[in-house]
């Protein structure tokens, strides 16, 4: 009884990589709306039809067309999880044959709809179709040009949307095996002083180093919660805090964001890491690095400041772009569209803002 869980969760289907989109979610509702529409609109032009009975066609098929592309799509949207469980290329084809059964089913409903009712109105025969056979294959024969460009559009976009989160997936983990040499060499010596002057400190010190290595080196969640980010970045505060000393100081203002905040791993440590490497190592007096977030009930905004020398003002070194491209790649794929990465640089200060979508933990 106790591996059923584990064997269930193994057999669930993975609808999140699907190449099919969500057909219950309003947005894919709208789509098929409007397309329907476009096809209606360009059936009822070549029919090249007089002003007056443009209009009745395009009413006629308009009807008939999102009747058809609803009921499709309610189709999909109840098989979806089912088509999940099958290889891709079994899931088109069973897609498509599920597509032209319900074009079959609706365009005979109309058929036989429209006979019944000719028989006793008169005029309603000149909006339903007349030619059995005809109508049939015509609709079929739409039907499967639109639901065969449609999958392969659906397949691509996934292919090629796929082929994006695999890279940025490859960065996380170039991100995540990369430990600046000069950082662990600096905090293995500083660790073996320790432990001479202050054995507690240096075993503090070593189990800090260990949770930041752990962090940076397992394989990345795709979302974690924000206060694990944040963690992490302390941890690496206080491995480097041993070495600077009063020279390093950080100011924490994130008290008013909800810490439950899904976030993308590795997102605030880089940053404190580039300010550190960057920003107060290259000043004999140190400095104060400010992290600071901003939560106004639905964007989340993360600042990162630190003071710059006059050298580094001059040059932005390459380990720096290298960090914020990635974090800037990763938050366009965790929310299209709807984050932004805004670095500046004024006089002797260099700002990061991050700004993303708030999204909580699932219920």
């Amino acid at each position: 009884m106790t591996d059923a869980a584990p064997e269930a969760r193994a057999r669930a289907p993975d609808t999140a990589t699907f190449f099919l989109p969500d057909f219950c979610a309003a947005r894919a509702t709208l789509a098929v709306v409007l397309i329907v529409e476009l096809v209606a609109f360009v059936l009822a032009i070549s029919r090249h039809a007089t002003q007056a009975s443009f209009w009745i066609d395009l009413a006629s098929l308009s009807l008939f067309l999102l009747w058809l592309g609803l009921t499709a799509s309610a189709v999909l949207c109840r098989s979806r999880k089912w088509l999940a469980t099958m290889p891709t290329t079994r899931a088109a084809a069973t897609a498509l044959g599920l597509l032209l059964l319900t074009i079959v089913l609706i365009a005979e409903i109309v058929f036989q709809t429209g006979r019944l009712w000719s028989r006793g109105l008169v005029g309603i025969a000149t909006v339903f179709p007349t030619d059995h056979a005809g109508f049939l294959l015509r609709t079929v024969a739409i039907g499967f040009i639109v639901s065969a460009l449609a999958l392969r559009y659906f397949y691509v976009s996934a292919e090629w949307k796929r082929s994006i989160e695999l890279e940025a997936r490859a960065r996380i983990h170039a991100l995540q095996a990369r430990i600046r040499p000069h950082f662990l060499f600096n905090s293995m010596n500083t660790i073996a002083s320790l432990t001479r002057s202050d054995p507690g400190r240096a075993e503090e010190a070593v189990e800090d180093l260990a949770d930041l290595f752990r962090a940076n080196l397992s394989d990345a969640r795709a979302r974690i919660p924000l206060k694990e980010e944040l963690e992490v970045a302390r941890i690496y505060q206080r491995i480097e805090q041993l070495r600077l000393g009063e020279r390093l100081q950080v100011r924490w203002n994130v008290a008013d964001t909800p810490m439950r905040a899904l976030v993308p791993s590795l997102l605030i440590q880089p940053l404190l890491e580039n300010a550190v490497y960057h920003g107060i190592e290259t000043l004999p007096q140190g400095g104060t690095v400010t992290v600071t977030s901003r939560f106004d009930g639905s964007m989340i905004e993360l600042e990162v400041r630190n003071p710059l020398s006059l050298d580094t003002v001059k040059k932005e070194r390459r380990g720096n772009r290298l960090a914020l491209d990635n974090i800037r790649q990763r938050l366009d794929l965790a929310w299209p569209g709807q984050s932004r990465v805004e670095v500046t640089q004024e006089g002797g200060e260099y700002r990061v803002l991050l700004a993303f979508p708030y999204e909580g933990p699932a219920a």
